[in-house]
């Protein structure tokens, strides 16, 4: 580990952490209320201000494995120092800024995972990858988008056929009032999964410098202010996002709407038990082109879908980059 930093350092890697989490909540906005506000059921100004409450109250309903996860689980502990932390979170935030410049709805919580390696290996070599805890969020960046895609489609297929006898005037009705619900829970299970992606990084920081002390565990400050940032950063929008998102893929009734948030949900939900640090846009890419396919193949615009696709593929190798050329910049500068 490094010699102990001084206050101000330490607080100035932990505001760095802290905007991350803004930037988090700011670019993934638009997961939590694409689908709410393409079909009309909210006004995209109240649409955030309920995406963010349930951000915030995450941290009452989960646990802190994925905090724990990407704590000591993605790079080995003691390879963790404060250049370490400041050029992982640069990789994230660059990528994070140029994506959403561009509308374009990558993985935050990847790139903080490939900035986290980058700077990790730039420091230690290959060795510093905790391979366990790597491996299975690797795996998850397949399998939370297919798993959100089967998901929805089945919820279509059981909702179509429990309302083959109801018009669709009151099909539409009852879907605008569950899709509230269904907001609520993906948001929910946004907040309860991205947020400690950061909460781990900032105790991991604290437990190399000894401010913990001999066991790693997330101090309750440190979940308050995670939940704070990216609450403040989901009110903030993402509107270029939530076009993308919410009308670029397919269009949605509110039918839709609520299978694409149930199925994204329930994904986030049982990643967020396992403790694996999925990605929030890949599950609702996924649940969305779902929803639409289930209607007909042709629904789905599958050159927006495959555009946003590279951008999963390049996020972990893009933000690694960054970071890896962050650390040794500082090393030179040093």
């Amino acid at each position: 580990m490094d010699a102990a930093l001084g206050f101000p350092v330490l607080v100035i890697l932990i505001a760095v952490a802290l905007l991350f989490d803004f930037l988090n909540g700011l670019h993934d906005a638009a997961n939590s209320i694409a689908t709410i506000v393409s079909t009309r059921v909210l006004r995209p100004q109240y649409a955030v201000f309920w995406a963010a409450f349930f951000n915030f109250v995450a941290f009452l309903v989960f646990g802190l494995h994925v905090a724990n996860t990407i704590g000591t689980g993605i790079i080995d502990p003691s390879v963790v120092d404060a250049t370490v932390i400041f050029a992982a979170l640069v990789g994230a935030i660059v990528w994070n800024v140029v994506t959403w410049a561009l509308g374009i709805p990558s993985s935050s919580s990847h790139a903080l995972i490939g900035g986290l390696v980058g700077a990790g290996v730039a420091k230690a070599g290959i060795s510093a990858a905790v391979w366990s805890g790597l491996s299975k969020t690797l795996l998850a960046i397949v399998l939370s988008p297919l798993v959100g895609f089967l998901l929805a489609l089945v919820l279509v297929a059981i909702v179509s056929w429990l309302s083959v006898r109801s018009t669709p005037f009151v099909v539409d009705r009852a879907f605008r009032i569950l899709q509230f619900a269904s907001a609520s829970l993906y948001s929910l299970g946004h907040g309860g999964n991205d947020a400690q992606k950061t909460m781990g990084i900032i105790a991991v920081l604290l437990y190399s410098q000894g401010h913990i002390g001999e066991e790693f565990e997330i101090p309750f400050w440190v979940v308050l202010a995670c939940q704070t940032a990216m609450a403040l950063g989901t009110l903030m929008g993402g509107w270029r996002i939530v076009r993308t998102m919410g009308l670029r893929i397919t269009k949605l009734t509110p039918m839709q709407g609520f299978c694409a948030e149930t199925g994204g949900a329930a994904t986030l939900f049982m990643a967020t038990y396992l403790g694996i640090p999925v990605s929030t846009t890949h599950t609702i890419t996924g649940a969305i082109v779902g929803v639409g396919a289930a209607r007909r193949l042709s629904a789905v615009r599958w050159n927006v879908a495959s555009s946003i696709v590279y951008a999963w593929v390049i996020t972990v190798p893009a933000s690694a980059a960054v970071a890896a050329a962050t650390y040794w910049a500082v090393l030179v500068l040093r």
